[in-house]
């Protein structure tokens, strides 16, 4: 159950982040601080949640050899499919004849697959240490899915469309996530593998893909400090005993 919950909060927060693109005034200016906020969020969440745990569990070796099989994956994945960023343009080894918008939602799948595994693989972990990782990444969720409902609504004109591909951009984190808590829970003695994975996957997307994006066109002032917000937000999460006190609450509405 706590992961149907972990898995939702991804969708709800990209879906709000989306229907942001209803204010439209000045949208792009927001556009490079949210990129910068959610890779603070990242990167901080891929240590305090994913590798630091991996190794208390399971030790450095293994924990390590998680990270470099998140880096080769997601290094692949980003490598080989054609994809499309906002600033940076298009990548990926395969030429094939894709409309942008495909290529933007192509970018957009890709960026998500670390964040909705990540959420999975602390879920299965842990229940406090998935809703934490859950709540975090549905809040970075939330200037993220502007990012990615912003160049769909320059592309096409179209609020719906932006709103509905942000809404799909958010499930197919949540679905991701419910695959990553189901591989771990069947495969639980690599647990500690696991979460160096996920961290990982996680690294590879925020430094190879989030950084560079952030800073492409020299806001970097403005930038700096979304990410700096972004670490500081994961990190006041992690000293938050909320997961307790929501644990108490739903058993006294359950007695």
């Amino acid at each position: 159950m706590d992961i149907i919950i972990n898995s939702l909060l991804l969708v709800v927060g990209t879906t709000l982040g989306s229907m942001l693109i209803l204010l439209r005034k000045k949208p792009f200016s927001y556009l490079h601080v949210s990129l910068a906020f959610a890779g603070g969020v990242m990167l901080t969440a891929s240590f305090t949640s994913l590798i630091l745990p991996g190794i208390e569990i399971g030790g450095f070796p293994k924990t390590a050899l998680g990270i470099v099989l998140g880096f080769v994956l997601m290094g692949f994945i980003e490598r080989l499919l054609p994809h499309q960023h906002v600033s940076m343009g298009q990548e990926g080894l395969l030429k094939l004849k894709m409309k942008k918008l495909t290529l933007l939602v192509i970018g957009i799948i890709i960026h998500n697959i670390p964040e909705g595994l990540s959420v999975g693989i602390a879920t299965a972990y842990s229940d406090k240490e998935g809703f934490i990782t859950a709540l975090a990444m549905s809040i970075q969720d939330v200037p993220e899915g502007l990012v990615v409902s912003l160049p769909i609504y320059a592309l096409t004109g179209v609020v719906s469309t932006a709103i509905m591909l942000g809404f799909f951009s958010g499930l197919i984190e949540g679905l991701f996530s419910l695959a990553g808590f189901l591989f771990m829970k069947g495969f639980a003695q690599t647990l500690a593998v696991g979460l160096g994975f996920g961290g990982g996957a996680m690294l590879y997307v925020t430094v190879k893909e989030v950084f560079p994006e952030v800073y492409s066109e020299g806001r970097g002032f403005y930038s700096t400090l979304g990410f700096l917000l972004g670490l500081l937000t994961m990190l006041f999460l992690d000293t938050l005993d909320l997961f307790t006190y929501l644990q108490k609450c739903k058993q006294f509405y359950l007695r």
